[in-house]
C-alpha cells in the first residue's frame, strides 16, 4: 500500500535528494516501490530594490515527501540515498502521514497563483518615497501591511508629519 513519508535531509539539500532518489530508483530496478517524491514548497513574491522578484521558498527545509510502498527494500533504498538522515518517525519506524496532513502539505504546494508579498521593510525605518506625487520626500514607516503590499509612512509635510500609504515598490530604504 502507497503510503506518505517524510525523509529528513540534510537543510539545502532536498533537491539533491530528490534527484539522486529518483537516479537511485532507476538504477537499482525499484521504480514501482516509489509513486511519487515531493520537496514541498510555495511561491513567494517579495520586493527587491523596488522590483517585485517571484521565487520558491521551501516550506519544510531539511524534509522531503516520499509517497512509497514502505517494505524493507524500499526503506534500505531510501535511507541509503546520499543526504539522507532518516525517516520521521518513532525510533526506526517510520510513521506516515494522515490524508488530512498530506492534503495540506500537497495544496500548499501547488498554489502558485496566489503569491505570498514579503518586504524587507520594519516599522521605524527611514524611507524615501522614489514614484507617485510624493517622490522625494522621505519619512519614517509606521506601518506595514504584508498583505496589502503597502506601507504607512510618516512623511513631513509643511513642518508636520502627515501619514501616507504607499506600495512596497514606491520606496526604497535610506
Amino acid at each position: 500500500m502507497y503510503r506518505w513519508y517524510v525523509v529528513n535531509t540534510f537543510s539545502g539539500h532536498e533537491a539533491k535528494v530528490k534527484q539522486k532518489l529518483e537516479h537511485r530508483l532507476v538504477s537499482l530496478g525499484q521504480r514501482r516501490a516509489v509513486r511519487q517524491i515531493v520537496v514541498p514548497t510555495e511561491t513567494v513574491t517579495e520586493v527587491k530594490d523596488n522590483q517585485q522578484v517571484t521565487s520558491e521558498k521551501r516550506t519544510m527545509p531539511g524534509y522531503v515527501l516520499v509517497q512509497m510502498d514502505l517494505n524493507d527494500d524500499s526503506w534500505q533504498l531510501v535511507k541509503g540515498t546520499p543526504g539522507v538522515t532518516g525517516f520521521v518517525g518513532a525510533g526506526d519506524e517510520p510513521i506516515p502521514l494522515t490524508q488530512e496532513e498530506i492534503d495540506r502539505l500537497l495544496k500548499r504546494a501547488q498554489q502558485p497563483t496566489k503569491a505570498q508579498r514579503r518586504a524587507q521593510f520594519s516599522v521605524g525605518e527611514s524611507v524615501k518615497v522614489v514614484a507617485g506625487p510624493l517622490s522625494d520626500f522621505s519619512g519614517e514607516i509606521a506601518e506595514v501591511s504584508p498583505d496589502a503590499g503597502k506601507l504607512k509612512v510618516l512623511v513631513s509635510i509643511f513642518g508636520r508629519e502627515t501619514p501616507v500609504e504607499v506600495g512596497f515598490d514606491q520606496v526604497k530604504k535610506i
